[in-house]
């Protein structure tokens, strides 16, 4: 019987901390925040970019503006500085011998197309959510629901699998009813993730497999 395997994108399939911690520090200095490290950055990687801001103590009148910016910037650099994880393209090529895929992601979903096209690989996505594409990002159930909409395949939601790296995507995946599945490839901790999910694998390729053989 036919699956749906859902991914996210930073820390499940790519790895763009750099990219988006170098567009970070781009909009601190050119706005004279206080700087930021690399761990504190990456420990919101996931939720949008308001979000993050409005962590980092942006005043709130100056978050879209402060958005673009880093839109602006990243968009120049994200291809030379974001790498496929180690076990991602042999995740991808093996979901497809099985089940239809798509991305659920709070990237945009065009810079998403783009560096999935980077990496050859956004041929085997029959669809990619992103935050413009959406009311509400995860943890809402929303961007999933988009994403099997546009799938548009009548199958019952223990064969729909969402895989992701943070609590944000295990709470969307309990949300809209489909089975959450965590990866430690990225930036969640395994015991936030384990009170989700009991299905928390140490890579993607790993929980690839799992669904492989259910």
């Amino acid at each position: 019987m036919q699956k749906i395997i859902l991914f996210d994108m930073d820390g499940t399939l790519i790895d763009s901390t750099n990219a988006i911690y170098q567009s970070f520090l781009q909009v601190f200095n050119d706005n004279n925040m206080p700087l930021l490290k690399k761990d504190e950055v990456a420990r919101f990687i996931g939720y949008t970019l308001n979000d993050m801001f409005r962590f980092f103590g942006a005043k709130e009148e100056n978050i879209e503006k402060y958005c673009q910016e880093y839109k602006n910037h990243y968009i120049k650099i994200c291809n030379k500085h974001t790498s496929l994880l180690p076990s991602a393209l042999d995740s991808i090529k093996l979901a497809s011998t099985f089940a239809i895929l798509g991305i659920v992601t709070t990237k945009s979903s065009k810079s998403s197309r783009e560096l999935l096209a980077n990496f050859g690989i956004d041929k085997y996505f029959q669809t990619i959510i992103g935050r413009e594409d959406v009311n509400h990002t995860k943890p809402h159930k929303e961007p999933i629901l988009k994403a099997l909409d546009s799938i548009n395949l009548k199958i019952s939601n223990d064969r729909i699998y969402m895989i992701g790296d943070t609590i944000l995507d295990l709470n969307a995946a309990k949300n809209a009813g489909v089975v959450g599945i965590g990866t430690l490839s990225g930036y969640g901790e395994k015991q936030e993730l384990e009170k989700i999910s009991p299905y928390i694998f140490q890579n993607t390729l790993e929980a690839v497999k799992f669904v492989q053989n259910l």
